[in-house]
C-alpha cells in the first residue's frame, strides 16, 4: 500500500475471473469495462491473458487482470504475481458474483475483505468505498433500475471458505474490496447492473472529501443502518470494516484475546477511526469492548 497521494498518482487493480464456472457477472463486466474504456495491454500476462489499463483524464490508473479462478479461492498461487507486480496499489478489488439461500436479490454490493472469525483485516480506505457506493448509486439512478439496491456487505474473505490461511493477506498490504452482482442469475446478468458496475470501477478515486470514519459492529451480513450511513449525502460517513454479530461471537470478541481483534480492525482503517457505531442488538459484553475501545481512540 503506498502513503496517501494527490490526484493523478493512484492506481487501482480488478480482479475478473473468467474460468468456466466462476465467471458470473465477472465476464460480463470485464466485456463491458472494454467497450467503454478501451484498456491498453501493460505488458505483462497471468493465466495466458494480458493484464491491461486505463489511465483517466487526472492521470489515476485502473489495471484489469483476468485469471482462470478466483483470485481468492486460489490466493496461495496468486500471491507471487500480485507481491511482483501490484505491491504499490492504492486499491485492489475482485469483481464477483453473490450468492446464498437467505441473501436478498438485485444488489449491487461492496464489502471489505479480511477474517473477522480470525481477527485478520486487509488495510481499509473508506474513501474509497464510498465513491464506489456512490458512483454505484448514481449511476444505478441513471439508469433507471429500480428493482436494484446498492448496499453494504460484512467484512469476509471467501478465500477462508476455499481453505485459504487468512493469514497470507498480511503479505499482500494493499487496501483491498469485494464488489458483487446478487443473488441470483437473471441478477447476474442483468446488462444494466453490468454496466452500472463497469461505469463505477474508474470513480473509486473521484473524491477525497474528509470523513468521518466509523467502525461497525454487530447487525446481520447486509446490515441496512450500515448501508444507509455509508450512502448518506448529508453527511460524510465513512464505512470500512463491517463486523456482524454472527463472527463476533464465533471469534469471542467478548474475550481478551477478542479485543485485540476489535483492535486489529480500528487500526487497519486509514485516517484512523472516529467513533465505533454497533449495533443495538449485541450483548452487553461485546457492547464493553466497543466502549473500551472507543476511549482507546
Amino acid at each position: 500500500m503506498r502513503e496517501d497521494r494527490p490526484d493523478g498518482n493512484r492506481k487501482a487493480l480488478f480482479f475478473f475471473c473468467v474460468g468456466e464456472g466462476y465467471d458470473h457477472v465477472s465476464r460480463l463486466v470485464f466485456d463491458k469495462v472494454v467497450e467503454l474504456f478501451q484498456p491498453v495491454e501493460l505488458g505483462i500476462s497471468l493465466d495466458g491473458y494480458p493484464v491491461t489499463e486505463y489511465v483517466d483524464d487526472k492521470g489515476d490508473s485502473f489495471c484489469f487482470m483476468r485469471q482462470e479462478m478466483l483470485v481468492s479461492y486460489d490466493f496461495r498461487r496468486y500471491l507471487p504475481f500480485l507481491r511482483e507486480h501490484f505491491l504499490d496499489l492504492d486499491l485492489a478489488a475482485e469483481v464477483n458474483w453473490h450468492e446464498g439461500a437467505n441473501a436478498p436479490d438485485r444488489v449491487i454490493t461492496v464489502h471489505t475483505v479480511g477474517d473477522v472469525d480470525a481477527g485478520v483485516f486487509t488495510p481499509a480506505v473508506p474513501g474509497y468505498m464510498r465513491n464506489l457506493l456512490h458512483a454505484m448509486e448514481e449511476e444505478r439512478v441513471r439508469a433507471g433500475i429500480d428493482d436494484f439496491r446498492v448496499v453494504t456487505e460484512a467484512t469476509h474473505w471467501t478465500g477462508t471458505f476455499k481453505g485459504q490461511d487468512p493469514h497470507l493477506l498480511d503479505r499482500f498490504p494493499v487496501p483491498m474490496l469485494d464488489i458483487e452482482i446478487g443473488s441470483t442469475p437473471s441478477s447476474w446478468e442483468d446488462t444494466a447492473a453490468v454496466e452500472v458496475l463497469a461505469k463505477s470501477l474508474v470513480r473509486a478515486f473521484s473524491s477525497s472529501v474528509k470523513l468521518f470514519n466509523i467502525l461497525c459492529v454487530g447487525g446481520i451480513h447486509f446490515e441496512r443502518s450500515f448501508s444507509e450511513a455509508a450512502l448518506n449525502t448529508g453527511f460524510p460517513f465513512g464505512v470500512s470494516h463491517i463486523l456482524p454479530n454472527q463472527w463476533i461471537v464465533s471469534g469471542d470478541y467478548a474475550s481478551g484475546e477478542g479485543f485485540n481483534k476489535l483492535r486489529n480492525a480500528a487500526s487497519s482503517i486509514s485516517g484512523g477511526v472516529d467513533a465505533v457505531a454497533y449495533h443495538e442488538g449485541i450483548k452487553s459484553p461485546f457492547r464493553d469492548q466497543c466502549r473500551r475501545l472507543g476511549e482507546e481512540l
